[in-house]
């Protein structure tokens, strides 16, 4: 069995889930004038809607038809009468050409107006990137100091990962632009640490990846021995909140017995041994394991 007088370095990894919310579908408004459409051209996302307005004088009637054959639409006579409206939701990227049929395509020549065009384009929507932390492994430990590589997995399904920033809290550690996504992050001193890496698209969508919980651990030290009125020995242990310390008794220093274990409430807190009562002499100390 080993054992310890000294903090390891505890790396604990808590994985959060991260939703990629999809991209909120909009309605884009065009207005339709004598002989104009206003946008004439306008770029949307897919799963994005046009909607067109008869803004004109009441009596003037116009329609928004399409001349993609692979796209077709026509809203006939829904735009007769000024004020009402036709909507097309767009669910394919590409450029899609429209007119006013009405007057593009008008018998008389003296009712023409060639100009009566515009054209949606539709851009495909940019997924973010994904990102995980795929090193350290989850719970491992470290003795401070220590020098400690992140390693990251990243990808972009409809483009390319142009950038990998890695964290630790809120300050930032460095910079890679091209795989393999790693960092080192050197001589650590014992403490908590809460590690993440935030990938970018040739695009500008970032991602941040699940946090990286880690504790890097440094020898604890034991201090103010009190024998109670109830002859319980009790001391303070000086080491680092949130970690784990396992408080071990021995009569000769060789072996050695674990009488409770801590999540330390602050970097200083004390700990009681109840099965000392009437003990005259014991030795005390405090382990972590790697």
């Amino acid at each position: 069995m080993k054992t310890r007088n000294m903090k390891a370095i505890v790396v604990t990894l808590i994985f959060v889930c991260l939703a990629v919310q999809r991209l909120q579908a909009a309605t884009h408004l065009v207005s339709i004038s004598s002989f104009f459409f206003n946008p004439t051209n306008i770029t949307i996302n897919v799963g994005d809607t046009v909607q067109w307005t008869n803004t004109a004088a009441p009596t003037t009637t116009h329609d928004t038809t399409s001349t993609n054959a692979a796209f077709p639409w026509g809203s006939t006579n829904y735009l007769s009468v000024a004020g009402r409206t036709y909507s097309v939701t767009f669910t394919n990227a590409g450029t899609f050409s429209y007119m006013c049929a009405t007057h593009v395509l008008a018998f008389m020549p003296a009712q023409r107006h060639p100009e009566q065009t515009g054209t949606v384009f539709v851009a495909s929507a940019n997924l973010p990137p994904s990102v995980s932390l795929t090193n350290p492994a989850n719970n491992a430990r470290f003795r401070a100091p220590t020098n400690l590589l992140l390693q990251a997995s990243a990808a972009d399904s409809d483009g390319s990962v142009t950038n990998v920033q890695f964290f630790s809290g809120a300050s930032p550690l460095g910079n890679v632009s091209a795989q393999p996504f790693q960092f080192t992050a050197s001589n650590l001193a014992a403490g908590n640490y809460a590690f993440t890496a935030r990938a970018s698209d040739n695009k500008g969508s970032v991602t941040t990846s699940a946090v990286v919980n880690v504790f890097v651990l440094t020898n604890a030290i034991l201090s103010s021995p009190v024998r109670l009125a109830n002859g319980q020995f009790k001391f303070t242990l000086q080491g680092i909140s949130g970690q784990t310390y396992a408080a071990e008794h021995s009569t000769n220093l060789q072996n050695w017995s674990a009488f409770v274990t801590n999540v330390a409430p602050a970097n200083s807190f004390n700990v009681t041994d109840t099965t000392s009562t009437n003990v005259l002499l014991r030795f005390y100390r405090a382990r972590q394991d790697l």
